[in-house]
């Protein structure tokens, strides 16, 4: 009976570390995955002087940025969003044209619903500790993409993306439109995690897709 016993024992223990990894990487509800940040079609009216938009911009209040991926948790499939207000930037418009662009995001505040979830990403996956931003930079004018009253623009803008210490040429599709005292720029590029020396997690229990998306919602007014 004594190797009844240990199968017993084994089983146990498999079950219970089965257990522990799930619990170490995600709650027991399915992540609730945020929408992806868009300019809204209804804005404050712009209190600028849009005959004269030229100038520098800072990327401030009202930003956000973060990820999108898609995960098969315990045979389920779940959508998991990502979002932080820790955004900077800088900008630069002659007229209606973004000629310079830079926006920085700290990657270890992004957060789930999980703290557990955002624990392993932050430690494992992407090593924030060691690199601790990811950082969109234009390297092409984007014309006429600053629009003028309510309307919204959709352009594409080319930049590289920084992110886990490498970089890569990206292709980001923005909306741009005035709001209030600036001008709201939301936008998505697609990543894929290998591509940057990032491993998605496959832990059993839950397989990341390798491919997944950065997704921003900036703020950015005239510098004073």
């Amino acid at each position: 009976m004594t190797w009844l016993v240990v199968v017993a024992v084994v089983l146990v223990v498999a079950v219970v570390a089965v257990v522990v990894g799930t619990r170490a990487y995600t709650s027991n509800e399915n992540a609730k995955a945020s929408a992806a940040p868009s300019v809204a079609a209804s804005r404050a009216p712009s209190t600028l002087d849009t005959q004269d938009l030229s100038g520098d911009w800072t990327v401030g209040e009202g930003s956000e940025a973060g990820y999108r991926v898609h995960e098969v948790l315990n045979g389920s499939d779940v959508t998991v969003t990502g979002r932080t207000s820790s955004v900077t930037g800088t900008a630069t418009v002659d007229g209606s044209t973004i000629s310079a662009a830079t926006i920085t995001v700290q990657v270890g505040d992004i957060t789930t619903d999980s703290e557990q979830r955002d624990s392993y990403f932050r430690d494992s996956a992407l090593d924030t500790q060691a690199f601790p931003t990811a950082t969109f930079t234009l390297t092409e004018p984007v014309a006429d993409a600053v629009p003028s009253g309510s309307d919204t623009t959709e352009v594409q803008a080319t930049g590289t993306l920084e992110l886990h210490g490498v970089t890569k040429a990206v292709t980001a599709t923005l909306q741009v439109g005035l709001s209030g005292d600036g001008v709201d720029v939301s936008g998505t590029i697609p990543v894929t995690f290998s591509d940057y020396s990032v491993q998605a997690p496959n832990l059993g229990f839950v397989k990341v897709d390798d491919a997944g998306a950065v997704e921003f919602l900036v703020h950015a007014t005239p510098a004073s």
